[in-house]
């Protein structure tokens, strides 16, 4: 492991499986009746969120707590920062008051890579997503949930799997993430989209583009359903939102197309309707839900690991129990 995870890219397919397993050891604690280990204990994170955020914000703050970290929440709205107080700045005020760890979400594609290699702070730095760049923690969360469903051992990656993305991957940091990290990883990867949401580039990424999903669904192992990020468009990329239903949209009827194992995943929020419909988010073959609960112990592998070393898992949840008996 690096000292900072600012971008899946930077993994290697050794780094990821570490994460994975560690991850796998560290979710047994959310089934003991004190759900709190004494890991890094005595050292601070800092959540340092430039835009709004739930799932995320909440998943870090739960995992450092977990691991006995003082955690501090930073929110734009109502700091320093609406009066002008620039990334450096605030950098440094942190720095002085000794954060061991960053975890930072940013509108700005590239943030966290500047907060990483500036020298302003000397902890660690964890891109909890930057603009429409990257969200490394959401590819990994995604990529323990397919293993779990998947392929179900310890140790294991991910090859053979064949993963579908569908929606909005122009504005998507999460497919950005998810196409590096499951091609490290060994899966095949499909992006599929209208025209007007792939990127410019798209082509050369690791990965095969499709603008027919009705086409790749019957070979899909996982079907990831992208949030169609209006926030973010300032032109109109397709006709109506019922024609990007009709066309992009999973429902019932595209489910049961897909083979009997396959997974629908969403890394959420939903829009309800529009790339997904209620039938196929409330199915259990859809595991919106269970990513949010797997992100807690992925986020918790990603803060032990940086902040305590690179021991195996094993050796992770042993020292973390010896400790824990003194």
């Amino acid at each position: 492991m690096k000292r900072h995870l600012t971008s899946a890219a930077d993994l290697s397919r050794d780094d990821a499986v570490l994460i994975l397993d560690t991850a796998e050891e560290l979710a047994q604690v959310a089934d003991r009746p004190v759900k709190k280990l004494p890991t890094l204990r005595g050292r601070t994170i800092v959540n340092l969120f430039f835009e709004d955020s739930t799932r995320t914000r909440i998943s870090f703050e739960a995992a450092a707590k977990r691991l006995s970290a003082d955690v501090i929440n930073f929110s734009a709205k109502g700091s320093s920062v609406t009066k002008g107080e620039s990334l450096k700045d605030t950098a440094l005020t942190l720095e002085a008051m000794g954060a061991d760890a960053v975890v930072i979400r940013h509108h700005d594609s590239g943030a966290p890579h500047r907060l990483a290699t500036s020298g302003w702070i000397g902890g660690s730095v964890v891109n909890a997503g930057d603009g429409t760049h990257e969200h490394p923690t959401q590819a990994l969360l995604d990529a323990f949930t397919l293993r779990r469903r998947l392929v179900g051992e310890v140790g294991r990656d991910l090859a053979g799997q064949r993963v579908t993305l569908v929606g909005d991957i122009l504005h998507s940091r999460v497919a950005r993430s998810n196409v590096h990290l499951l091609s490290t990883l060994g899966a095949e990867v499909t992006l599929v989209a209208p025209p007007t949401l792939v990127p410019i580039g798209a082509d050369s990424w690791p990965c095969r583009v499709s603008y027919d999903l009705d086409e790749v669904l019957g070979t899909s192992d996982a079907v990831m359903m992208l949030r169609v990020q209006r926030e973010r468009m300032n032109a109109a990329y397709f006709p109506t939102e019922r024609e990007y239903a009709r066309r992009y949209g999973l429902d019932g009827v595209r489910m049961a197309r897909m083979p009997q194992h396959a997974v629908v995943m969403h890394p959420g929020p939903m829009n309800r309707g529009m790339e997904i419909t209620a039938e196929v988010a409330d199915s259990p073959r859809c595991t919106a839900v269970e990513q949010v609960t797997n992100g807690v112990s992925i986020r918790m592998a990603v803060l032990y690991l940086l902040l305590s070393g690179n021991e195996s898992a094993t050796s992770t949840q042993g020292t973390a129990r010896t400790k824990e008996t003194q």
